[in-house]
């Protein structure tokens, strides 16, 4: 009894690799290993990249923007046109400087996630389901081992980037200094400077980060998508049906099988029997074929109703023990005698022939 027990807890432990559906399902539910850390260092890598390169055109459209709004538009009076003009005139020109910013994240942000779990479309994880605000399952979600790595994740970027953004500034903390000396171009350069090398810093030590991280939400979802040797063989039986209906499903395309062939022992020219444990039923028409074939055969308890029914129908039965064993190992229903056996087959339905005065 104990070990029936034991044998049934290992056969309900998770220890084996998740099957290809059970891979599909997932997916299709939307759950695939995916680190948001990896998204997000992405985007902020190609933002600064786009800073660096359309930084000074951008910085020269807000200083056009700046400078045209307090020289013309100062003038003018305030009505609702002139505010409407001022706005729409005001986004217009704001989403001209913005624009290669946020065509470049939209696109790093796509294809980040594309990267990592290529092309998948799934309205399942946006579904309403009561579990997800059931107050359990949340408090063990809350305290579960999950969230406490994300926990020390969450601190380990703040510690990391903290330290980036603290070393940068202190490296620059004499430019820093001397800020009141410089002009409004040069102070704007020098910040403009400095976030640069802070950005892309940061951003790279946050691109290390979520490559861990990546890797540890990779291993944690091959965790949780592991299965029991009883869910493997639950899912397989849902695939290929239980065995017991599939062994009953081919015992009855067995028997109407059986009974299709049957029904066409009545057309054949002769009955090659071995006597007891086989019989061939052969027909010979030159419209369907070029040599004989065969209708039907069968051993042992096939056999004997093959001779039943060819007694019944008039059918003269042969006995050839070599030609009807030979026969029936190597030609199935349907198919043409091979040529090794023409010859007897030949002289056996020439004697059949014979008798019935056919020839």
């Amino acid at each position: 009894m104990q070990l029936k027990i034991d044998l049934q807890f290992f056969a309900g432990e998770k220890t084996e690799k998740a099957t290809p559906k059970k891979r599909q399902d997932e997916r299709k539910k939307g759950k695939v290993a995916k680190s948001q850390d990896v998204n997000t260092a992405i985007l902020l890598l190609f933002s600064f990249i786009v800073l660096f390169v359309f930084g000074s055109s951008m910085k020269d459209g807000m200083t056009s923007l700046f400078e045209h709004t307090f020289t013309e538009f100062i003038h003018w009076d305030v009505t609702e046109a002139t505010v409407h003009q001022l706005f729409t005139g005001a986004t217009v020109e704001i989403a001209k400087i913005l624009a290669p910013i946020m065509l470049i994240a939209l696109i790093a942000g796509i294809a980040s996630n594309f990267l990592q779990i290529g092309f998948l479309f799934t309205t399942e994880s946006i579904k309403f389901d009561l579990k997800k605000i059931d107050p359990i399952q949340g408090a063990k979600r809350i305290f579960s081992v999950r969230a406490l790595v994300e926990l020390l994740k969450s601190l380990l970027k703040i510690v990391c980037i903290g330290a980036v953004t603290f070393a940068v500034i202190w490296i620059y903390k004499d430019d820093m200094m001397m800020l009141a000396f410089k002009t409004p171009d040069s102070a704007l350069a020098f910040f403009g400077q400095v976030t640069m090398v802070m950005g892309i810093t940061a951003t790279i030590v946050l691109l290390v980060l979520s490559v861990l991280d990546y890797v540890y939400q990779r291993y944690d979802y091959e965790k949780n998508l592991r299965m029991s040797k009883q869910d493997i063989k639950d899912e397989y039986k849902n695939i290929e049906g239980d065995p017991l209906i599939k062994s009953k499903i081919k015992e009855k395309q067995r028997q109407m099988a059986t009974r299709r062939m049957m029904s066409e022992v009545p057309q054949a020219d002769v009955v090659i029997t071995n006597p007891t444990h086989f019989a061939i039923a052969i027909k010979y028409d030159e419209a369907k074929a070029s040599a004989p074939y065969i209708l039907a055969k069968g051993a042992d308890e096939v056999a004997w109703k093959i001779k039943e029914i060819a007694k019944a129908n008039e059918i003269i039965t042969v006995e050839n023990k070599p030609l009807a064993r030979s026969l029936y190992g190597s030609v199935d229903i349907g198919e043409v005698i091979p040529e090794e056996f023409f010859k007897a087959v030949a002289e056996i339905l020439a004697y059949v022939y014979k008798l019935e005065n056919k020839v």
